[in-house]
């Protein structure tokens, strides 16, 4: 019989609340513990969620002996911090993405891991979905040919409020870390880091980066074009561009989706069979986290540091190239 790790969350908001009612949905994942810096939040997202604990510290969540796994979901802008506290209590850490505001924190944190020999892995969701497996099967068997082309964006009309995440620069806000890094990781999955990058950018009223458009290109020719923005409302779509034909993650993309496919010859666009989920698909990454603590793994073979390090160093010369920097952490 298989382990059951105690899970705890460390942030209390709306990202925690979706990831922890999938965790519900699997039989080794046992809700233990919840922790904000606000008791009576803590508490009350407890209570909703199923968790037999809150604490008003981080600090005390980090202490508990019986903690097994902690999912990190405050802003990026807190990541570095709360990764390196859980790691040096040997607590397991599931970190929500952007895994950090720069390439230096992050590779601070892949190094505690690897001092504590704790485990540690970007809460990155999207390599997980079947949708998102199924679409780099296709493209790694090379059944369009090869690819030539990425096309991705996310974007939707925020609430313009300069005390929220989205806007607040003191929480690394804009449009980029928060929702331009998937576009980023559609392209890096396929076509690694590129070679040479331009970027156009619009700046908010706070200061924070509203829309960015990428431009990507790579050793072999290829290219991506990639966008997201908090201005306006987008398709939320990804387009591979191959040689024979396409193949798109429709809507939401980056969630459980459905695949359309085109080649050259076809009369039209055709469905790709997807297996059907329950939940919002955050137990998919939840699942592969308890699978390596079960063969005593720190790192993650589908969510490696590498790969992490690799998707916060294009975001970084996107960052530079765009002019967005981030006061206290650059």
């Amino acid at each position: 019989m298989k382990k059951q790790y105690n899970w705890a969350i460390l942030g209390c908001g709306k990202i925690a609340r979706k990831f922890s009612e999938d965790l519900k949905l699997l039989p080794q994942a046992n809700l233990y513990a919840a922790a904000s810096r606000n008791i009576e939040r803590a508490q009350e997202f407890a209570n909703e969620l199923g968790y037999q604990k809150a604490y008003g510290s981080y600090t005390e969540l980090v202490q508990d002996p019986q903690v097994d796994v902690i999912y990190i979901a405050t802003p990026h802008s807190h990541h570095h911090e709360h990764a390196l506290l859980c790691l040096r209590h040997k607590k397991a850490v599931l970190c929500e993405k952007a895994f950090a505001i720069n390439l230096r924190e992050a590779q601070e944190m892949v190094a505690c891991a690897k001092e504590n020999n704790t485990f540690l892995m970007e809460a990155f969701w999207t390599r997980f979905q079947p949708s998102f497996l199924k679409a780099r099967e296709i493209l790694q068997a090379e059944k369009l040919g090869k690819l030539k082309m990425v096309r991705s964006d996310f974007a939707f009309n925020a609430e313009k409020n300069a005390d929220k995440r989205l806007y607040n620069t003191d929480l690394g806000g804009g449009s980029l870390l928060d929702i331009g890094i998937y576009p980023v990781f559609a392209s890096l999955m396929a076509l690694g880091k590129p070679s040479e990058l331009k970027t156009m950018v619009n700046f908010g009223f706070t200061g924070a980066e509203e829309s960015i458009l990428m431009s990507f290109k790579y050793p072999n020719g290829a290219m991506a074009s990639l966008a997201s923005s908090f201005a306006s409302h987008s398709s939320i779509q990804t387009e591979y561009w191959c040689e024979k034909g396409y193949l798109r993650l429709n809507k939401r993309w980056f969630a459980p989706t459905q695949i359309s496919i085109w080649e050259a010859g076809m009369d039209h666009e055709e469905a790709v069979p997807v297996e059907e989920i329950e939940g919002k698909g955050y137990q998919f990454e939840a699942e592969h986290v308890m699978q390596c603590l079960d063969n005593g793994q720190i790192e993650s073979p589908k969510m490696s540091f590498q790969t992490s390090l690799d998707l916060i160093e294009t975001l970084d010369k996107v960052r530079a190239d765009a002019g967005i920097v981030f006061a206290g952490h650059d």
